[in-house]
């Protein structure tokens, strides 16, 4: 009976742990590019409506980058602007905002390191029990885990789609506990550099990344089986 469990609760957790590590795996992936930065800064000619060219703006982008995986607490962009040294191009709200920011990226680092070694040790458990039982579940488990992934990244991107203010609005609610994400267009550069446009195609592409994964999820395990004979 208690092996039962086990074996269950194993399954369950296969098919759980898939979704979550794909998405944080390729929100990373966005987040750590430097060429989706410079993609959204040309697109919405961020160069114009901040007044600082395009090299300092991927200087600063670097930075934010940095800023995420460092042990730094507050964020510092010393660029230049118009010929003039900036110490910091970020107030006390945005600066406060990018810690909160840096804490959920780096929850999502850790979700996906976790996930990683919790999947990878599930699989090789069944790799040692050497039955074909647990072989063939882990299998399908897999397959299931893409077919689960599919589906949620289906219906993010279709409510990205046809009402992405509402998500990105949600998200928000959801994540902060304060109101320090709410900035000025006018003179806050931090949403003067990321303007909701660079977050909805930075979200379609978690959404495309994921999708694709999800597919070969599940539909590579079943051809594996079928090869295999398990």
């Amino acid at each position: 009976m208690i092996l039962k469990l086990l074996f269950i609760l194993r399954s369950t957790l296969i098919v759980l742990i898939v979704p979550l590590l794909l998405v944080t795996t390729n929100v990373r992936l966005v987040v750590d590019s430097p060429y989706i930065y410079s993609y959204g800064f040309q697109k919405y000619g961020i160069e114009s409506v901040t007044g600082i060219e395009m090299r300092q703006l991927e200087l600063a982008g670097k930075k934010i980058r940095d800023y995420f995986s460092n042990d730094q607490d507050f964020i510092v962009i010393n660029i230049e602007r118009r010929g003039q040294q900036i110490k910091n191009l970020y107030n006390q709200r945005e600066i406060l905002h990018m810690k909160d920011v840096k804490n959920l990226i780096q929850l999502t680092y850790s979700i996906q390191i976790w996930g990683f070694l919790l999947l990878s040790s599930l699989i090789f458990i069944g790799f040692l029990s050497r039955t074909p039982k647990n072989l063939s579940n882990a299998v399908d488990m897999i397959s299931w885990g893409g077919g689960l992934t599919l589906t949620i990244s289906a219906v993010i991107g279709a409510l990205s789609l046809f009402g992405f203010q509402r998500l990105f609005l949600f998200f928000h609610l959801v994540s902060f506990d304060n109101d320090l994400w709410i900035l000025d267009p006018r003179r806050d550069y931090l949403i003067m550099m990321f303007p909701q446009g660079f977050f909805f195609d930075a979200t379609v592409i978690i959404v495309v990344l994921t999708l694709g994964q999800a597919l070969l999820l599940l539909i590579v395990p079943r051809i594996i089986r079928k090869l295999r004979k398990l």
